[in-house]
């Protein structure tokens, strides 16, 4: 029997009294390994060291801390190749998309290995004579961290990598779905040399994760996942004043205007909306086009479609890869069978395959009349599935893209300068994206979006301070 991988908890590999199993979705006879379940104690001890470490962790020196996380990047970049290959086995992203996930956790670890010496605050005279004032940053606390499985390398990533360069203590809870890359991650800063009780990860199911959230020595969470459990989590967290940081979903528009390149704007749409086989927050759900362009757009966008490879992960003929799970494989063939009830057309797609056997494959899908009405407008499917608008001109194309609780991630394709400009400024979404597929973001500068999207502070780059660091004001005179 293959070993198991056990939790990482006050610097040691602590086994459990029960393991989960993870198989590859592209070819489920493929154990990809066992797994320690993480049950209430260890969570607790999991707690206590990291409660005991942060005192020394939070003093220590910037230049240690950099130290740690610029070698935590050359080990990732160094194995990049290694690492994306498990990661395509257990989550199913194709093999250059997980290269590329992988080759960002790297970027992610450096920027915030230089972040760790440039921690600044601010110095300012009072309004009081002889008195000056000094505002400076300082690490929250203990903070727990709960990953999904879409991107299980990269967002354990972007949001470990600040979280220890403001010198707090990190307790990560990966999604069961994709122990074996998070594994690897706690394994690289064990190796890169963080000290005890300062990064720790328990993994396991929801138990694991609520056991987390609701010990009173957690400081601070910051959760990637369902607007629903956000939801719970949050009126655990929020009751008892700690932090929280929540990324949520998303109906992501894409807009094509008028004088839009068609070519472009479908390429941008397929990328967007099948790529990662639709698994991702930011993936473009709704197509909202100009009607003078809707005809040729939509025949472009079912050639395109059509001529999409999906297979094994490790293919190289395959340009998509199967849904993570069967779970997911039901959930998102459940939203395709009951659009066309809901008054949605269908265009192209929404089978699932049986060839190739033993994995979780899904023929990207394509609705047409789409009106925000329909479940698969106002619901994250978090699949390969597109809705494509009509719209009368550009003010009714604006109106649509706003048209949604969630306000994560927008796009435009427009020739037109003052249209990019109306559309950023209008747009009720965190990011904007202009002649680029919705999908994609840089390491350095905020990610993140508005209203039943998300709460809290930014992640990454310039906004992850805001979260992983707290201000404190001293006033000082003779």
């Amino acid at each position: 029997m293959r070993q198991v991988r056990n939790n990482y908890i006050d610097g040691a590999w602590r086994p459990a009294e029960h393991c989960s199993e993870g198989y590859n979705p592209s070819d489920t006879s493929e154990l990809i390994g066992r797994f320690a379940i993480a049950g209430a104690a260890d969570v607790r001890d999991a707690v206590d060291a990291a409660r005991k470490a942060f005192a020394d962790w939070k003093e220590s020196s910037p230049q240690q801390r950099a130290d740690i996380l610029d070698r935590a990047a050359n080990m990732i970049a160094g194995r990049t190749q290694e690492l994306a290959t498990l990661l395509a086995r257990e989550e199913g992203k194709t093999l250059p998309e997980a290269v590329a996930e992988v080759t960002k956790a790297a970027h992610t670890f450096r920027y915030f290995a230089g972040e760790a010496v440039r921690l600044a605050g601010a110095s300012l005279r009072s309004v009081r004579k002889a008195v000056d004032v000094d505002v400076r940053r300082e690490a929250v606390g203990v903070v727990g961290l709960i990953t999904p499985w879409n991107f299980p390398f990269s967002i354990p990533a972007w949001k470990s990598a600040p979280a220890l360069a403001y010198g707090n203590c990190v307790i990560l809870k990966p999604s069961e779905l994709t122990n074996a890359i998070a594994w690897e991650l706690a394994n690289i800063l064990h190796e890169a040399g963080v000290p005890r009780g300062v990064f720790q990860m328990v993994m396991g199911s929801g138990d694991t994760g609520a056991a987390l959230v609701s010990n009173p020595g957690v400081d601070a969470v910051s959760f990637t996942g369902s607007g629903l459990v956000g939801s719970m989590i949050a009126a655990q967290v929020i009751g008892r004043g700690a932090r929280l940081q929540l990324e949520l979903g998303g109906k992501n528009p894409l807009v094509v205007a008028e004088d839009a390149d068609l070519e472009k704007a479908v390429d941008a749409a397929v990328r967007g909306a099948f790529y990662s086989t639709g698994q991702r927050c930011t993936a473009s759900s709704r197509i909202i086009v100009d009607g003078a362009v809707h005809d040729d757009f939509v025949e472009r966008l079912v050639d395109r479609t059509a001529r999409l490879r999906i297979g094994h992960a490790l293919d190289e003929a395959s340009d998509i890869g199967p849904l993570v799970s069967a779970a997911q494989l039901r959930r998102v063939s459940g939203y395709a069978e009951a659009a066309p009830s809901d008054g949605a057309r269908h265009a192209f797609g929404g089978r699932v395959l049986a060839t190739p056997a033993n994995g979780y494959y899904f023929e990207p899908a394509i609705f047409l009349d789409g009106n925000m009405h329909q479940n698969i407008n106002r619901e994250e499917v978090f699949g390969p599935i597109v809705s494509v608008f009509k719209a009368a001109d550009f003010a009714d194309a604006l109106r649509l893209a706003n048209a949604t609780e969630f306000g994560l991630s927008a796009g435009i394709f427009t020739s037109s300068h003052a249209k990019a400009r109306a559309f950023i400024r209008a747009s009720n979404s965190g990011m904007v994206m202009v002649n680029l597929p919705t999908v994609g973001s840089d390491y350095h500068v905020p990610f993140g979006g508005r209203g039943a999207s998300a709460y809290g502070p930014k992640e990454m780059g310039l906004g992850a301070i805001e979260f992983f660091t707290q201000t404190k004001t001293a006033y000082i005179t003779d």
